[in-house]
């Protein structure tokens, strides 16, 4: 049973959602000099080095086995190397905050996706939520993508696979349960190295570039505070509050990137992103589920014939 989440844990959920969704906000300060694979390459190759530093000096073994290795690196290409370069190339197309709104199906991807391949039902509500996080989407890429397809309308299109990677990436990962988190990390961050670092070296030349002091920091701090510690604070309030709390965070993410792309990279809030963004949070909020059930907890709780019924137990016990 999922344990009621405490002051410390809100504050985690907080902290996850502030460096997860600043991510939005340093990707794009750093495309300013970069191209989208030596962003996503400076992201996990900094990360990499430091979550493998925290592993060993806590005395983590890496495991040895061929398949876990192979498996850690199909794990770095579905949640970090593929995602990564496609939600910056998508930002060099779209504002950040967009970008968030859309990677926010990630839930929706995952819920059918489960489906799919056995693992969980997909009940009627769950279903209703995945209708209005397409709607959602629907109405932020527009029918007019529907005749003609432009650079944004790609962008966009490109956000949306990277959310079913993160999905793929979820059920992928359950193999790894038994393995420390540190090391599950570290792992999966190798992994996204050895591929992303060529392919950065290959095709976008990073050593020709005069870059700007804003883009080396902002990916410095993309790979600190958006991946190690987000992926620390992740793993750990996994641990102490489930997955199902943990979803909460999904509802965060785009809120932080609109608030730090309006305020520091001057994007403008549409009113259609605020519709798009209501639709997908309405479909979350039905995957999820708590809500409606406290709703519904309320109507029985105040609905006279619920208060009827229960009224009437304790005479039909003593009879």
């Amino acid at each position: 049973m999922q344990r009621a989440m405490q002051g410390l844990d809100w504050a985690m959920l907080l902290g996850l959602a502030l460096v997860f969704g600043s991510a939005f906000f340093f990707s794009q300060l750093g495309l300013r000099s970069f191209g989208p694979l030596t962003v996503a390459a400076g992201r996990v190759g900094i990360a990499a080095v430091v979550l493998t530093s925290i592993a060993l000096l806590r005395g983590r073994r890496f495991p040895g086995d061929p398949r876990i290795l192979l498996a850690l690196l199909v794990m770095g290409a579905l949640n970090n190397a593929v995602p990564f370069s496609l939600i910056s190339w998508g930002q060099t197309r779209i504002d950040s905050g967009l970008a968030a709104i859309l990677n926010a199906t990630t839930p929706i991807f995952t819920v059918l996706l489960a489906h799919l391949v056995g693992d969980e039902r997909l009940s009627l509500r769950r279903l209703a939520g995945v209708i209005f996080g397409f709607a959602g989407v629907a109405v932020l890429i527009g029918p007019a993508a529907l005749m003609r397809l432009d650079p944004s309308d790609l962008a966009e299109l490109g956000i949306l696979l990277a959310a079913v990677c993160y999905a793929c990436a979820g059920l992928w990962g359950r193999q790894f349960r038994q393995l420390p988190t540190e090391i599950a990390a570290a792992g999966m961050l190798i992994g996204s190295s050895l591929i992303m670092l060529p392919a950065s070296l290959i095709f976008e030349h990073p050593w020709a570039v005069s870059p700007s002091a804003e883009s080396v920091a902002a990916i410095v701090a993309l790979a600190l505070l958006s991946t190690v510690i987000a992926y620390l604070l992740y793993f750990r309030l996994l641990v102490r509050v489930g997955a199902t709390n943990l979803l909460l965070v999904t509802f965060l993410l785009p809120v932080v990137a609109l608030a730090l792309g309006a305020a520091f990279l001057s994007e403008r809030v549409q009113a259609v992103d605020l519709i798009g963004l209501g639709s997908i949070m309405t479909g979350l909020a039905a995957i999820d589920g708590r809500v409606f059930r406290w709703i519904f907890g309320r109507f029985r709780a105040t609905s006279p014939v619920a208060a009827g019924t229960s009224g009437s137990l304790p005479d039909s016990r003593r009879s």
